[in-house]
Formats: structure tokens, sequence, C-alpha cells
């Protein structure tokens, strides 16, 4: 994964209602959810939830797919696990990390 990939993944999630449908989309599974479900769930108006929709699939973070008359949004965990094995590429200088009790990650 390049670095503009990472950037524009993070940049797309670092806005509150992004993060909560992106969220969303992981909990529901590869079954996704309709716009509608989403709407409903998350309490945004159709025209919000349709930027939102737009910004987090242009990053690659969500994908779409028609089914019917319906469209199915899901989360891209492949894109997901990317960013997250970007950013932890050179933890612990390769050595492993211990999780403390306080959920927070030390390496040996």
């Amino acid at each position: 994964m390049e670095e503009h990939d990472v950037v524009k993944a993070l940049a797309a999630l670092a806005q509150p209602s992004r993060l909560r449908v992106f969220r969303t989309l992981v909990v529901a599974g590869p079954m996704g959810l309709t716009p509608g479900a989403l709407s409903e769930e998350l309490g945004l108006a159709a025209t919000t939830l349709s930027f939102h929709l737009k910004e987090l699939t242009n990053a690659g973070l969500v994908s779409q797919q028609r089914d019917g008359r319906n469209l199915i949004y899901r989360a891209a965990y492949a894109q997901m696990n990317g960013v997250l094995a970007y950013l932890t590429a050179h933890c612990c200088q390769g050595e492993a990390c211990l999780v403390t009790g306080a959920g927070a990650s030390a390496c040996c």
C-alpha cells in the first residue's frame, strides 16, 4: 500500500459521520447494508449519507454493488487491513508487541 492511499483513507475517516458509517459497515460484515438501512440506523439524512458514502468509496474503504433495485454497501476489508498493516509495519522495530492491561502496546 502506498502512502498516498493511506493518507486518503485516513482523511476519509477523519470525520465523525463517515467514521460511524464505516464502523457500521464493518459490523454488518460481508452482507453489507443498503443506504436506507444505514440512514435509519445512524439517523443521517439520505443526501448526507450519500455524500459520506461517496467519500468512503473514493478512498477505497467501501464498495458498492447493485442488487436488483438496491445498492449494497460493504466495508472493503482488504483496504482496511492494508491501512492497518501500513500503520503497524515497523511496530516495535520488528519485535512482538505486548498488550498491557490498559490496552496499550509495549515493546519488549
